[in-house]
């Protein structure tokens, strides 16, 4: 019988340990439907998220919500929106009771006198042109600003077919001003003309992913079979779909047979009692589905099929401490 101890040798053993013994029960929170940009693709807009709540303002009625969040055994709160920047109390409500990420376009800089060890991740779509082209201006030039040199900040670069040969160039910029990076993949749930992937194209990034983890390591948090399942849409011969997917809210999770899925995961909607489908958008087909989150909360939900050979344990082990990084679990 195969065994994670009898598949590792004693260093691969240890890095085992570590993030065995996190147990991480996160949710997602809408801090609010509003935004001081509007990108194209955006999936909080495109499916219609900013008007399936009307938003709470009482900062007691947040305090209580998280609260019970807690009771309910919450670990990690992952804020995103709208910008929750708009909404510092609402932040800081989250922030003062549990491990706290903030998902944010960089354009309001987050005070660090008042959230020093807050994790930020600054959304990033592209160079210059394609920031432009799909989210009305060059957000990078206003958010290094903000966090050069921030140990506890990272970009969430979405990768776009346009990047492709681009991508060193935009991490040697994230690099030069002292921030981490991350790679996820366009969804282009809006269909602009030009930004949905081929074939060859996704291979061609994956390549060029994986490339760029080799030149920049300390700078770039991902890992090889990260850049495979996500660009293939496949893990251990499975395709990615609504079958498969760890992150639908589970009250929703009627699917049978039940998939291995993320424990209590609840997206919820700003108002504190609305529930959103899943993780990304109500409107996807989850069959194209990009999202870098749900692909490696996939991966990690499934370790025991993992446990087959040496190398596909490590690929798992590799995934779990990316995703510890990010949401600072364990250090970089």
């Amino acid at each position: 019988m195969k065994t994670v101890s009898s598949l590792l040798d004693e260093a691969w053993y240890a890095r085992y340990k570590r993030i065995s013994k996190l147990n991480i029960r996160s949710s997602i929170y809408d801090v609010t439907n509003r935004c001081n940009l509007r990108c194209k693709g955006c999936f909080f807009f495109s499916s219609g998220q900013d008007k399936a709540a009307e938003e709470e303002n009482r900062l007691d009625r947040w305090e209580a919500f998280i609260d019970r969040e807690m009771v309910r055994g919450v670990n990690l709160a992952i804020l995103i929106g709208g910008e929750p920047t708009l909404f510092l109390d609402r932040v800081d409500a989250f922030y003062q009771r549990l491990p706290t990420f903030c998902a944010t376009n960089g354009l309001i800089k987050l005070p660090r006198d008042r959230f020093p060890d807050l994790m930020v991740g600054i959304s990033l779509w592209g160079d210059e042109s394609d920031e432009k082209a799909l989210r009305g201006k060059d957000t990078f030039a206003i958010s290094s600003r903000h966090y050069a040199g921030d140990p506890h900040t990272y970009y969430l670069y979405t990768i776009t077919p346009k990047q492709i040969g681009k991508i060193e160039n935009v991490v040697r910029k994230i690099r030069d001003i002292g921030v981490k990076v991350h790679m996820q993949l366009l969804s282009n749930d809006e269909e602009v003309d030009g930004f949905s992937w081929t074939a060859q194209e996704l291979n061609d990034v994956r390549y060029e992913m994986d490339d760029v983890l080799d030149r920049y390591p300390e700078t770039v948090i991902s890992c090889k079979y990260y850049h495979e399942v996500i660009t293939s849409g496949e893990m251990l011969g499975r395709p990615f779909g609504w079958n498969e997917c760890p992150s639908v809210t589970e009250p929703y999770d009627t699917r049978d047979p039940q998939p291995k899925r993320l424990i209590h995961f609840i997206r919820w909607a700003s108002d504190l009692k609305t529930m959103h489908r899943c993780c990304t958008s109500e409107t996807r087909d989850c069959s194209t589905c990009k999202d870098g989150a749900a692909h490696m909360s996939w991966v990690m939900v499934n370790k025991r099929a993992h446990i087959r050979s040496t190398k596909d344990l490590q690929n798992w082990i590799e995934v779990y401490e990316m995703f510890a990084k990010l949401y600072q679990f364990i250090p970089w």
